[in-house]
Formats: structure tokens, C-alpha cells, sequence
């Protein structure tokens, strides 16, 4: 059965970066990360097909973050940049059996257990 399991989040200011990493244990096709601030529904961030042929971004987050995979660790990574403070959120790590890419949280079939970050102005 597939675990996974993300880190990194935490406290940055305004403008910073920070790079969460989600270790999947098992085989996983398709990754991707969303992310629910309090108060409001999860939605979705980026993700990432099986052999990182095609990454999907949410407009929101476009150019200032990066989604990648090391297939060889089973490491999903999010960078982010330029962080603002409407990102503060839980972020979530999720996979698919499936190889391709999603932005429909229906579409995955794993899930970790969530990391908070919290950008600061």
C-alpha cells in the first residue's frame, strides 16, 4: 500500500522561498499538491505526470512555483517562490495509480497527511 508522507512546510516571510518534499513509498504514477487554507475548500496547486513529461499549475501560483519528481528516490518536491501570504495553508501531497497528470482531487488516490505553511508580511 502506498504511503505518503510530506515535510518542509513552516514559517517564511513574505517575498521568501521554501521547497516542500513528499516521499512515496510504493509505486505511484501521477503527483500533485493542493493546499486548503482555513476557512476555505482545498484547491488545487500543481502536478506532476509520471515521468514529469507534463506539469499543471493553478494560475495562482504559475511562475512563482515549481512542482518536480525524483523517480529514483520517489521524492515529489514543490518549490516555491515569491511567496505571499494569501499562500499560507495546509498543503497536501497526493498520488494516482494513473501516469498523467490531474487538477481534480477526485482524481488521486493517495494522500499524505499535510504540512502548514504560514507566510508572514
Amino acid at each position: 500500500q502506498v504511503q505518503l508522507v510530506e515535510s518542509g512546510g513552516g514559517l517564511v516571510q513574505a517575498g521568501g522561498s521554501l521547497r516542500l518534499p513528499c516521499a512515496a513509498s510504493g509505486r505511484v504514477g501521477a503527483m500533485g499538491w493542493f493546499r486548503q487554507a482555513s476557512g476555505k475548500e482545498r484547491e488545487f496547486v500543481a502536478s506532476i505526470s509520471q515521468r514529469s513529461s507534463t506539469a499543471l499549475y493553478a494560475d495562482s501560483v504559475k511562475g512563482r512555483f515549481t512542482i518536480s519528481r525524483d523517480n529514483v528516490k520517489n521524492i515529489e518536491y514543490l518549490q516555491m517562490n515569491s511567496l505571499k501570504p494569501e499562500d499560507t495553508a495546509v498543503s497536501s501531497c497526493a498520488a494516482r495509480v494513473s501516469p498523467w497528470a490531474r487538477v481534480d482531487p477526485t482524481e488521486y488516490d493517495y494522500w499524505g497527511q499535510g504540512t502548514q505553511l504560514t507566510v508572514s508580511s
